[in-house]
């Protein structure tokens, strides 16, 4: 038997299954999405939360003409399927297949790139701006959650959108969770919206009301208008979104399609700033989904049977070694307090918040406003750790360099994620961090090679009365060089791992591992390499470096970060400040551009940075006549 999910190749086949029609065809996409994620990994639990809304939403309005935007976008599986790639969407995430996340080089379907959180509003209002100064009319939608809205830019957008009037449709995909459980203010008001028996009974006698308005005239329209006004400043405290100059819809059941597509419909007409207010259940039709809705968020190929993972790692994680050593060293110093942006089991903090609750704080998906708290927490003496992911690192920059390194504050940046992450692709690769940190003045930059350096940096870290900033890649620590153990380092100083008088390998963070391999693979050739664990970016080990150097002319940088503006360059600046001359660099990096999804060894490859392909590199650019 043809299946709904067969006879669609773009929103407009969509439109041609009857309504009745569109819960069979639901199913049919959450269990594509559920075959293809158990295989490849990826954000299941908030597409599968999505899918009627996805429906219904590419059901009312004319896709690409009209627009859509998915903030964060890892809640698009479904808008993919039904925008003409479910044919190629076991491809997800897989090196030159179809994005995670909506990606404009992909579809004309996806109006932006995106994979970060609270911008969709703000792009949506540019986009609707950009349509009235060019007297076009078509619809303009951005799909925000609940947990996104916190955000500073979400507000932002909010007001200014409010303020312009401009015809402007938000949904907020409200599920009560962000990665883990939304927290804060906005988040219980909500809730008490969603929840409210009196408001809901009161309201749907409303809307009865109002359906019968031919009977009754004007006047009773007016008057039932006044009264829904009444009710909510007397149910909805501040009539939040309505104060901002948005109409306000809801809250509405997210998996009600008739519901969703009868609220759609009769919005369209209107020409004003619109909020609709939809409740969904995140991981929806898995039951291991609905059950555990943060493990799914982004999970690992996994058994659809039983939920549990496929692969089942041996060795700790970096991220798993850094949540031990941080318990470790709070339990010693009760100043130690640690700071997440939503994300305290990604970033390895939920045992700590277990243990020691009253010195944890999830300030909600609000990067900027996690460091400038923590920087008023170390003001007063504590020891701040906030352990952040790489890519949404970049989101705060303005207050490290005001608001902690200016003021020379002991704030500890654990940089997860730092490096290729893999298959999340272009938004979320870690590789920026080293550049966009190195220039900032007062700030430490370490990188472990393995887990034993990384709890000997954090030991560092907590002693030292000034900003530090360590990062970690994603994944386990089988990168542990033989006879790794752990000891103690000391601020600026690196590690002479081998010694050879041909060649100098600088090498920073995990690849460390992949110098020694270097040097192994060399020395059949005769090449003999001295490799250096540099350890820190900032300060650099002035000592070693000119100890070598005047030895050995030839130097190589290694790093798993963009090469311009990153270690390398530290490195050659040390040379031009130092005035040290006749060394030939060569700095291996990541080229200048942004980095595609696949799986991390795949990327390596791509990019040149395998052992094999480094020592073709350093054969050809220092021994080749």
């Amino acid at each position: 038997m043809e299946r709904f999910l067969d006879r669609i190749k773009s929103p407009d086949d969509l439109k041609k299954i009857p309504i009745g029609d569109l819960p069979l065809l639901a199913k049919e996409i959450r269990k594509r999405i559920i075959d293809v994620v158990s295989k490849t990994g990826g954000h299941l639990a908030s597409s599968l939360g999505a899918v009627e809304l996805a429906i219904s939403l590419h059901y009312c309005f004319d896709m690409p003409r009209d627009k859509i935007i998915w903030d964060v976008g890892h809640q698009s599986y479904p808008h993919k399927i039904l925008t003409g790639r479910a044919d190629t969407f076991d491809t997800l995430r897989q090196l030159g297949g179809i994005s995670g996340f909506p990606s404009r080089g992909e579809s004309e379907y996806d109006i932006f790139t995106c994979g970060h959180s609270a911008t969709s509003i703000s792009t949506a209002l540019g986009l609707s701006c950009a349509r009235d100064l060019k007297s076009e009319a078509w619809k303009v939608i951005a799909v925000i959650g609940d947990a996104s809205l916190a955000n500073g830019m979400a507000l932002e957008a909010l007001n200014h959108a409010g303020h312009l009037r401009k015809d402007l449709v938000v949904v907020l995909n409200d599920n009560e969770l962000s990665i883990s459980r939304s927290v804060g203010a906005l988040a219980r008001y909500l809730n008490r919206i969603m929840t409210n028996p009196l408001y809901n009974r009161v309201r749907r006698q409303m809307q009865i009301l109002v359906k019968r308005i031919p009977v009754f005239g004007f006047k009773t329209f007016r008057t039932a208008r006044k009264l829904e006004e009444a009710l909510k400043n007397l149910l909805i405290p501040g009539m939040f979104f309505e104060g901002f100059g948005f109409r306000y819809f809801g809250p509405i059941d997210g998996h009600d399609i008739n519901g969703l597509i009868t609220t759609f419909r009769n919005l369209r007409a209107l020409r004003e700033p619109i909020i609709v207010h939809v409740i969904t259940k995140k991981g929806k039709g898995y039951r291991f989904a609905e059950e555990r809705p943060s493990f799914f968020h982004s999970v690992q190929p996994f058994e659809i049977d039983t939920g549990k993972l496929l692969d089942r790692k041996v060795t700790k994680s970096f991220t798993e070694i850094f949540s031990d050593k941080i318990v470790e060293l709070a339990r010693k110093d009760a100043k130690i307090v640690a700071i997440t942006a939503a994300m305290p089991d990604g970033t390895g903090l939920s045992r700590f918040s277990q243990e020691f609750p009253n010195r944890f704080y999830d300030v909600g998906i609000a990067e900027g406003h996690a460091i400038s708290f923590s920087a008023g927490l170390a003001q007063q003496g504590f020891k701040p750790i906030i352990a952040i992911y790489s890519t949404f690192l970049q989101r705060g920059y303005d207050q490290i360099m005001h608001d902690v390194s200016l003021q020379n504050l002991p704030v500890i940046f654990c940089i997860d994620r730092a490096g290729i992450v893999g298959e999340d692709g272009p938004t979320h690769h870690g590789v920026f961090d080293i550049a966009y940190l190195r220039h900032i003045p007062n700030l430490v930059i370490m990188a472990p090679r393995d887990g034993f350096e990384l709890e000997a940096m954090l030991e560092v870290a907590v002693t030292l009365k000034r900003p530090v900033a360590i990062r970690y890649p994603k994944g386990d620590c089988q990168s542990h060089l033989s006879g790794s153990s752990f000891h103690k380092i000391e601020l600026g100083k690196s590690e002479l791992l081998r010694e050879g008088n041909d060649i100098a390998i600088f090498a920073i963070g995990n690849m460390v591992s992949i110098a020694i391999k270097v040097a192994d693979l060399l020395s059949p050739d005769g090449i003999q390499a001295t490799v250096v664990n540099s350890r820190f970016v900032k300060p650099l080990d002035k000592d070693i470096i000119e100890d070598v150097t005047r030895r050995i002319k030839r130097v190589v940088t290694l790093e798993e970060g963009i090469a311009r503006g990153g270690f390398g360059s530290a490195i050659l600046e040390f040379f031009e400040r130092e005035n040290i001359k006749g060394v030939k660099v060569e700095r291996i990096g990541l080229p200048d551009h942004f980095i595609a999804h696949g799986k991390r060894e795949e990327l390596l490859k791509e990019y040149h940075l395998t052992a094999d392909e480094i020592c073709e590199t350093i054969k050809k650019e220092f021994f080749e006549k």
